[in-house]
């Protein structure tokens, strides 16, 4: 049986034909999520803001629509419901209103004498508080943690390659994480501690699939001596497309699926791998390996004195 090829052998795409408009298109982008980032704001979450988590065993199947629209003239604030497993058991997470504690426990007592009027036989469990302080101290150790990510792939792509090679991973990464903030103060999806190990992962994701091009540039850097810059990057590019286009489709399906059909509770990390998945296979070709041309790097940059000396052509 003849096996599929995603990648026709042979395929060979001019990839920096596009460096430049690439490069406008992206900074436009990145500059546009994090301005709009700034101005408008993530939707934090209950793990960030603090409040209260209600949940809730109803008698009879519950639309999570009806009980959405019927929390939320409750007079208790802005509520995030999911499911938990079934349409009869909902979580309801409150966020901490201005004003004193006591704000939070007068809000979990208006939904343990609403819900159940309107839902017959309806069980309303106590509220799980959320302390503002916790909520805080998470909100900077995950930004500390995502920083501390980028900076230690950075650091280690410089050991094992060049500073060149360490700067275009930085960029790289630092281009999904904008492009993926963007995108959730866009939506105003919630940003829970889920979405952070979202964002964790889509370093892992993005470096992964730079270091495996990166390792190939340097392959041929050594290989292809007197090949101008350009060509060489189209020819590392294309030689490690098909696993490029695998990996990214097999894990786009899973990510897809678990999108349609998975509980809602993950909903917010599987869209934030999905498009971090998206926007690392575009900027793994696009933005790490055209930073090296802009930063300088020749096929001659890493020999030493003599070895330029002594390099001959091996390819045209």
């Amino acid at each position: 049986m003849k096996l599929l090829k995603l990648v026709p052998e042979g395929t060979n795409v001019d990839f920096m034909r596009w460096r430049n408009v690439a490069l406008l298109l992206s900074t436009l982008l990145t500059v546009a999520s994090i301005s709009y980032t700034i101005y408008r704001g993530l939707n934090l979450g209950i793990d960030f803001v603090g409040g209260e988590v209600v949940r809730v065993e109803f008698a009879q199947p519950v639309h999570i629509d009806d009980l959405r629209s019927r929390v939320g003239r409750m007079g208790v604030g802005e509520a995030g419901i999911t499911t938990l497993g079934n349409d009869r058991t909902y979580q309801i997470r409150l966020a901490k209103p201005p004003g004193p504690e006591t704000a939070s426990n007068v809000m979990v007592s208006k939904l343990r004498v609403a819900i159940p009027q309107q839902y017959a036989g309806a069980k309303v469990d106590a509220g799980e508080s959320v302390s503002g302080k916790v909520s805080e101290e998470l909100a900077d150790n995950s930004a500390l943690a995502v920083a501390l990510a980028m900076l230690g792939i950075a650091v280690y792509i410089w050991f094992r390659f060049e500073w060149q090679f360490g700067v275009g991973a930085l960029l790289t990464l630092a281009h999904d994480i904008s492009m993926t903030l963007g995108f959730f103060a866009f939506t105003r999806l919630p940003v829970d501690l889920n979405v952070v190990a979202a964002f964790l992962t889509i370093l892992g994701y993005s470096l992964n699939d730079t270091v495996v091009i990166y390792d190939r540039i340097r392959e041929d850097l050594r290989k292809y001596r007197k090949m101008a810059i350009l060509p060489l990057i189209n020819l590392s590019l294309n030689e490690t497309l098909a696993r490029t286009v695998v990996t990214s489709v097999t894990v786009l399906i899973a990510l897809g699926i678990l999108m349609a059909i998975g509980p809602q509770v993950i909903f917010g990390l599987a869209i934030a791998i999905f498009l971090g998945v998206l926007i690392g296979t575009y900027s793994s070709i696009y933005i790490s390996a055209p930073v090296l041309v802009w930063l300088g790097v020749k096929p001659d940059s890493f020999l030493r004195t003599d070895d330029k000396d002594s390099a001959q052509p091996e390819a045209a």
